[in-house]
């Protein structure tokens, strides 16, 4: 007589309920694969030529599965037929969805317990239905819908009823539990099992406290054979449950999410403490996820020796807390900065530590519009984002301290009012040191800098052979000249919201004056490279080239000037202000070499041209752009001057 039958014989009812619960929670893992093979059969229908054949093989072992041939036959065998999806393999797909509903349900339904009237109601029903549908050919769009849905909103489905049931198990479990060691929920496991067990509760242990009030992380394990399975609620979403197997020395997880930013997240961090990671191709189910693929993968970890393994299980304990309303987070810092910038907030926070659930219970979105609104009304206004003020640098340096800051304070159980003036301090620090609109400028100069470079080799470089590699120069020349339009753009439409962008306004503009001289000057020599004239005279290239290269050594000073000018904000720097002074009057300095240039050039050129009246007009024009851009550095180094003046109180 089996064991079961034995215990329940004596009435001992209770006693049977781990090994009850042990079977439905196996039960459990081959609905889900049966539910998930179903979809990519559907998916394998509909494009066939479009799916490339997986191997089930291992998901097939783990769930028990071994010698189910037909599972990988019916992915690979099924058709639709108009709108109705035909499964040869239809009566045993019914059978088994039918069996395994009956073992998982059997401790919630049949073990006594209260108050679960309607789990057995639903159970009861959908038993029903699936003999119903053993009587119908295929499977209609309905039929498909309601074994697979996700969503509540269209009514109960299967795969509703089988996450409920899930969900009660785990309840049950714990409070069937025949131990608790070190906070984890176990029954039925051998001694071996212990430090693998305490590793892993040490590993959540050390991060769960970054969860604070939020419930989740509770921790069910029992053993299986010769597997150990550890079984984790994330949070309380009725989807997000992470189980993980041990086997000798391998730990093996499947992991699925809704999100496929999160997945990623999961995934590299399980990646960083040593996890190696197979990704399944995206599933789709009906109601669930806005109809939109998740994300299905499965990790494994192998480890050398008992002690690896058991840093291996801490390691995978310790990340799960920084998935518990990551999303959330998430949405929340992209309406201070964009989405790359707001995932690596979160895996920065994860890295050290501190977590962001600390964060948004300090009040998240609203504790930054608060700070924003105190601190500084004339740098924020209605509608700006908090990259556009403090730029993108700045604003995910603040955003990453504050969270910092809300995770050490709540930790310390620190009133959340106190958080919320940190965060207007902090605020305020960075609304000090702002250099955004360096970076502008800085920016720009870059592009000036890559066109008087362009421009220097084109000039080095000038023989007939060169002539289509000076076409790609001047498409080259014409992208950088409108990202410098762009930033000018950019600017402009700051100064409108804010009065204090206005002098960055006045000096890009001056700068691009520079670029579009400089663009010009490059498209204007492509021009005599050339028939009939296939390049300019040595003596005329040589002058030009000098001239070219004095502007560029002043672009060059520009950019120092700005690097410079960035960290002046107090009167009294004087180390500082003088090498700013230094940088600037030599980039004003090189304008007056450039006129002198520019005439020896105009004189060059007409003694080496008398009979090209085409070289002549080109080499002038070329000239004269030349010293255009040097004439508006010189109109920019003023206005830089004058910016940096005013910011630094110093007197003009």
């Amino acid at each position: 007589m089996l064991k079961e039958k034995v215990v329940a014989s004596l009435g001992q009812q209770p006693l049977l309920m781990p090994a009850w619960i042990k079977a439905a929670l196996q039960a459990n893992d081959r609905l889900k694969l049966y539910l998930t093979m179903l979809q990519s059969a559907a998916q394998h229908a509909k494009s066939p030529q479009e799916r490339s054949a997986v191997d089930w093989g291992r998901e097939l072992a783990q769930a028990g599965l071994h010698g189910s041939v037909w599972l990988q036959d019916m992915v690979k065998t099924a058709y639709f037929d108009g709108q109705t999806l035909f499964i040869p393999q239809q009566d045993q797909l019914l059978e088994a969805l039918a069996a395994d509903l009956s073992v998982m349900a059997r401790p919630l339904c049949d073990g006594g317990q209260e108050n679960l009237a309607e789990l057995v109601s639903r159970r009861d029903a959908w038993l029903k239905k699936l003999h119903a549908m053993a009587d119908d050919e295929g499977i209609n769009p309905a039929a498909l819908a309601d074994l697979t849905r996700g969503s509540r909103k269209n009514g109960d489905s299967f795969h509703l009823l089988v996450m409920d049931l899930h969900k009660r198990l785990n309840t049950l479990a714990g409070e069937i539990a025949t131990e608790n060691l070190d906070g984890a929920h176990v029954w039925q496991i051998e001694d071996a099992d212990r430090p693998l067990v305490q590793a892993f509760m040490r590993g959540l242990h050390r991060t769960a406290p970054l969860k604070f009030t939020h419930p989740g992380l509770d921790t069910a394990v029992t053993r299986d054979g010769a597997r150990l399975l550890i079984q984790n609620d994330i949070g309380t979403s009725d989807v997000h449950v992470l189980v993980l197997v041990v086997e000798q020395r391998t730990v093996s997880l499947t992991y699925s999410d809704l999100h496929a930013d999160r997945f990623a997240f999961f995934r590299q961090m399980l990646e960083a403490a040593g996890f190696e990671w197979t990704v399944f191709d995206p599933v789709t189910s009906d109601g669930l996820n806005a109809g939109k693929p998740y994300q299905v993968g499965k990790a494994i970890f192998t480890a050398a020796d008992d002690g690896r393994l058991m840093e291996g299980l801490a390691a995978v304990a310790s990340r799960i807390v920084f998935v518990i309303d990551w999303n959330r987070a998430r949405k929340r810092l992209q309406n201070f900065v964009r989405k790359p910038q707001a995932l690596a907030l979160l895996r920065r926070a994860a890295a050290e530590e501190w977590g962001h659930m600390a964060w948004l219970i300090a009040g998240g979105e609203h504790l930054v519009f608060n700070a924003m609104q105190v601190v500084d009304s004339e740098a924020f206004r209605v509608g700006d984002r908090l990259d556009t003020v403090l730029g993108e640098a700045a604003a995910q340096d603040f955003l990453l301290q504050l969270m910092r800051i809300s995770s050490l304070m709540l930790r310390q159980q620190q009133p959340i009012a106190l958080v919320a003036d940190e965060a207007r301090m902090l605020l305020a620090r960075v609304l000090r040191q702002r250099t955004f609109e360096f970076d502008l400028l800085a920016e720009h100069a870059a592009y000036c800098h890559a066109l008087a470079l362009a421009l220097c080799d084109a000039l080095e470089n000038t023989t007939p052979a060169n002539a289509t590699q000076s076409t790609h120069l001047v498409l080259r020349a014409k992208t950088w000249e409108r990202q410098a339009d762009h930033l000018l753009m950019d600017a402009r439409q700051r100064a409108e919201r804010q009065s204090r962008w206005q002098p960055v306004a006045a000096l890009t503009e001056k700068s691009d004056d520079v670029a579009d001289a400089l663009e010009e000057a490059i498209f204007i020599h492509s021009l005599t490279l050339e028939p009939p004239l296939s390049g300019l005279p040595a003596a005329v290239n040589d002058v030009l080239r000098r001239l070219a290269d004095t502007t560029l050594a002043a672009i060059q000073d520009q950019i120092r000037a700005i690097e410079i000018a960035r960290h002046i904000s107090e009167p009294g720097e004087a180390a500082d202000s003088e090498l700013f002074l230094q940088t600037l009057w030599r980039m004003l300095r090189a304008e007056r070499l450039c006129d002198e240039l520019s005439r020896q050039a105009r004189v060059t050129i007409v003694r080496s041209l008398p009979a090209s009246p085409g070289g002549l007009l080109l080499a002038s024009d070329l000239a004269s752009m030349i010293e255009k851009a040097s004439d508006s550095l010189l109109a920019a180094g003023y206005a830089l001057r004058q910016m940096v003046f005013t910011k630094s109180g110093m007197s003009t």
